[in-house]
């Protein structure tokens, strides 16, 4: 009876463990801090905005889920002409569409080389993208990093002057 309880009880931390191992840790990001930057032919600016809800597991990161939003009407060039017409219907219509989203199906990676895959929505239009990212951490701090290509056309952005490619680069300082 005693060997029992001891089986029990052991197979018991071990289970209890191995859940502990694999919890994905809940991150915030620091918001003065990140910089969404896109760039594609003549056009380059950034975005501000950001919203997301990231659970990242290193270890087990099909485990991982990765929410973010951007505002649409944020997006500066450097240019009020430009700005304007990134704005306007034949843009990002951010009037009518306030919000570029992103949501992972699926995550994959080690050793701080990860990728998401998951849906894009812009402009009401949603397409499944791959985000290549990279995760490091010195001590308390925590950097997601990643680029995302995209087309515009493909979610009827087709302002004159609007690139055929437009690479997006992400630098998402968080804390746990």
């Amino acid at each position: 009876m005693k060997t029992l309880t001891i089986i029990t009880a052991t197979a018991s931390i071990l289970l209890a463990s191995a859940f502990t191992i694999y919890q994905s840790v809940n991150y915030k990001v620091k918001d003065d801090a990140y910089a969404i930057k896109i760039k594609g032919g003549k056009v380059e600016g950034t975005f501000k905005g950001l919203k997301a809800s990231i659970s990242f597991n290193e270890a087990s990161p099909e485990t991982s889920k990765i929410i973010a939003t951007i505002d649409a009407s944020s997006i500066e060039t450097g240019n009020s002409l430009k700005d304007k017409h990134a704005k306007s219907e034949n843009g990002l219509n951010a009037n009518v569409f306030s919000v570029i989203g992103f949501e992972s199906t699926s995550i994959t990676g080690k050793a701080g080389v990860y990728e998401a895959q998951g849906k894009l929505t812009l402009k009401g239009i949603t397409k499944i993208v791959k985000l290549p990212f990279i995760f490091e951490h010195k001590g308390t701090a925590y950097l997601f990093k990643g680029k995302l290509t995209i087309v515009p056309n493909d979610y009827n952005v087709t302002k004159a002057g609007t690139p055929d490619v437009l690479e997006i680069d992400l630098t998402i300082p968080v804390t746990k």
